[in-house]
């Protein structure tokens, strides 16, 4: 049906033409009309000249670009199998997974991995109450922190991503760990060192030229920290080996662990469920669940102190429907929708993962017009949706509007698609969206976000730090206590 379907939509016009694309230069492509820390700017800015489909070359390698709303969730959504596979010959990418685990994996790996991994993460949680307890009794270990300051300006961005990261290690190590835990603090930090560097303009450059690997000091840094992050996975997961039961699954790693012993009793060969598999999975999940919820909550509290008047507004209408007592998920968009607006700009706004990550095309497909053949690479390009001048009023704006109707009530919008569409959707969206809105209002409820003592709010900084998501820049704010 698929394969049928696929011929006739690119057999249709023939073969068609290309995307249009920017002229090049030999070797080096399209290189010198983008910034490599930041390609995106120069990607949204290519668009408005050649349109929301066209290609760019970055050195010798083809790469379509898809840009805006319309153009984007067509291709994810309407053309989700021809669009849907992962690019997993980035070299990077290859490098840290080799095909295996959730995210940048396809075929049957990627099918039974996200399928097995989708199934665990509701079992252990997601979307229910037992999770959403965590969610309480987790930001009460960082209101603790916090209120450690006296309300003196600190670096906010460590403990929370301590305290998210908890939450994806209550369901894949079935435990949470303490602030000050060594081990914890190390991983915590790799990841987010690792996803960092993956943004380098060096590590785009190796991308384009393998053959610099040699060379290229960041790649032996990065790789370095990928080790030893799987061999921290390893070694707890050698420790939940020893006292499993598999009749009372702990944890992710547990049900992967039984899935693997029962796997290799039937004799399987072929199976999936193999350790590689096993540590690049709970690898994913841990980075997903680290590094794009913590960037994003450091971004909503940097915002509220660099508009206090949102923040006021926000005050205010929790302390009128929810006062002292703790928030709960149902108390979202039903009876406090300023808040659920704001939360929501927040993440149109921080745009974390700007440039998507890479898919590519699984067979030849005709798409608005154009001919693009398989194999190749494809960036649903999320900023340029985030930011579309045709969906939002105020797209380069913090504007909470944007999710208000003139009654005050929230709406949603087609064009929210910060976890991006289709069959590569963030699986964790739900967890995710839980852990921002119980965060972000257990923490507003108790604190006043402001700058540093003599920092205007105009001199707060909102110039997302290099990266492969987008992070703050190094800051620091004040949690003052609220009576």
């Amino acid at each position: 049906m698929f394969v049928c379907l696929s011929l006739e939509r690119s057999s249709k016009a023939g073969r068609g033409k290309e995307p249009p694309s920017p002229t090049r230069l030999p070797l080096l492509g399209n290189l010198l009309q983008l910034d490599l820390n930041r390609p995106y700017d120069g990607l949204c800015e290519l668009s408005k000249k050649h349109g929301s489909v066209f290609t760019v070359h970055f050195g010798p390698k083809k790469v379509v670009v898809l840009a805006g709303y319309k153009t984007v969730k067509e291709a994810l959504v309407n053309y989700a199998e021809e669009f849907g596979d992962r690019d997993d010959i980035t070299p990077i990418f290859h490098d840290i997974n080799k095909g295996n685990g959730i995210i940048l994996s396809n075929g049957e790996c990627w099918k039974e991995m996200r399928r097995f991994a989708l199934s665990k993460l509701r079992d252990f949680g997601m979307g229910k109450k037992a999770i959403e307890l965590k969610i309480q009794e987790e930001v009460q270990y960082l209101i603790e922190v916090f209120e450690q300051h006296n309300g003196a300006a600190f670096d906010t961005s460590r403990p929370v991503s301590y305290a998210v990261s908890n939450i994806i290690s209550s369901i894949i190590y079935g435990q949470r760990f303490d602030y000050a835990d060594p081990r914890f603090k190390a991983h915590v930090a790799r990841v987010n060192d690792i996803v960092s560097i993956m943004g380098y303009a060096s590590m785009q450059i190796y991308n384009i030229c393998p053959w610099l690997r040699p060379v290229l000091w960041y790649w032996r840094v990065l790789m370095n920290k990928v080790n030893q992050d799987f061999d921290e996975i390893r070694q707890f997961s050698r420790g939940l080996k020893e006292t499993l039961n598999s009749e009372q699954c702990r944890s992710f790693i547990d049900a992967f662990l039984s899935r693997m012993i029962s796997v290799e009793a039937l004799g399987q060969k072929d199976s999936q469920f193999h350790e590689d598999n096993l540590v690049y999975c709970v690898d994913n999940l841990f980075a997903a669940g680290t590094d794009t919820t913590g960037a994003t909550m450091c971004w909503a509290l940097l915002l509220m102190a660099k508009y206090p008047l949102v923040q006021e507004r926000v005050h205010e209408e929790l302390d009128r429907v929810i006062g002292a007592r703790v928030a709960a998920a149902e108390d979202s968009r039903r009876s406090l929708p300023y808040t659920d607006a704001v939360i929501h700009e927040i993440q149109r706004v921080a745009n974390i993962v700007p440039l998507n990550i890479p898919h590519i095309t699984s067979c030849d497909v005709t798409f608005q017009g154009y001919f693009i053949e398989k194999g190749t690479s494809v960036i649903p390009l999320l900023m340029s949706v985030l930011r579309d001048e045709e969906e939002w009023e105020r797209p380069r704006s913090f504007y909470p509007e944007h999710f208000l109707d003139d009654k005050g009530q929230f709406v949603k919008r087609d064009a929210f698609l910060p976890f991006s569409a289709g069959r590569r959707v963030c699986l964790g969206e739900g967890l995710a969206r839980m852990e921002l809105f119980l965060f972000f209002t257990t923490l507003l409820q108790r604190f006043r976000f402001a700058p540093p003592a003599g920092v205007s709010e105009e001199q707060l900084d909102l110039t997302p730090a290099v990266g492969f998501t987008l992070h703050p820049s190094p800051h620091k704010l004040r949690a003052i206590l609220r009576s």
